[in-house]
């Protein structure tokens, strides 16, 4: 039978969702305590992947497995086998051909920021001295949604057949001394958050004009984009599918 699993995790401990040699990651780590617990090789296959030190309020992998009798007891079993930065919400029944990647409608990612020093949240969301103009950033956040291509702010020499990406939103949320940057599409290329971010901060940083802005965008050239902001304010905060609610 085929299932989806349904979990959270703290980036900060591991080397990104996928499997690599030689260093730890989320998916080899779940991998082994399924297969452990079942008592079958199990291999999850994730909904995207996320980078060294990303983390995910809500993420999805499908893995296939001889019908589990208990679901909840197996949730409560791996909950206590798994290290404390992994949690698994809830394990779902689906159909024989549900794919965790290819069926997702849609991802949302938030990236936090703090421009207040506060030394509890440093692990989880990036510290910026400097003021910013959120008002100026929206603006140029909203340019976002007039384009598909996104290819200036893609890692380079990455294997992909398009750049194109639907966004749905993408917009800032200022609460205080924490600013919060959310973004919605049906898909992501890789480090595309990340870079995004890092351009708007210019933006707000009076670095680059809203014109700037829509250049470097109708560019498609990497080199002319912002640099990429810290890992550890990124958050795979949604993922979406038509068969789950």
């Amino acid at each position: 039978m085929r299932y989806f699993i349904e979990f959270a995790y703290n980036g900060k401990n591991y080397f990104g969702f996928q499997v690599q040699p030689d260093v730890i990651s989320v998916q080899e780590t779940l991998d082994k305590a399924l297969s452990l617990l079942l008592r079958q090789k199990i291999e999850i296959v994730g909904a995207g992947r996320t980078d060294s030190g990303v983390h995910a309020k809500q993420m999805f992998a499908h893995f296939d497995a001889i019908e589990i009798e208990d679901i909840p007891k197996l949730i409560q079993r791996l909950n206590s086998f798994l290290p404390i930065d992994i949690v698994v919400f809830n394990i779902h029944i689906v159909h024989e051909d549900a794919h965790a990647r290819f069926d997702a409608i849609s991802r949302k990612y938030e990236y936090y920021i703090h421009t207040f020093k506060d030394v509890f949240i440093n692990e989880g969301s990036w510290y910026v001295h400097h003021k910013l103009d959120v008002d100026k950033m929206n603006e140029a956040a909203k340019i976002l949604l007039e384009y598909t291509d996104f290819e200036c702010f893609s890692k380079v020499h990455t294997d992909v057949k398009t750049f194109n990406c639907a966004l749905s939103e993408a917009f800032w949320k200022q609460n205080e001394n924490q600013i919060i940057f959310t973004i919605s599409a049906d898909r992501f290329l890789r480090n595309m958050v990340r870079a995004i971010v890092g351009t708007l901060i210019n933006v707000g940083l009076n670095k680059l004009s809203i014109n700037d802005f829509r250049k470097i965008i109708e560019s498609k050239n990497r080199s002319k984009a912002g640099f990429s902001v810290p890992a550890h304010g990124l958050y795979l905060v949604e993922v979406k599918y038509p068969y789950i609610k």
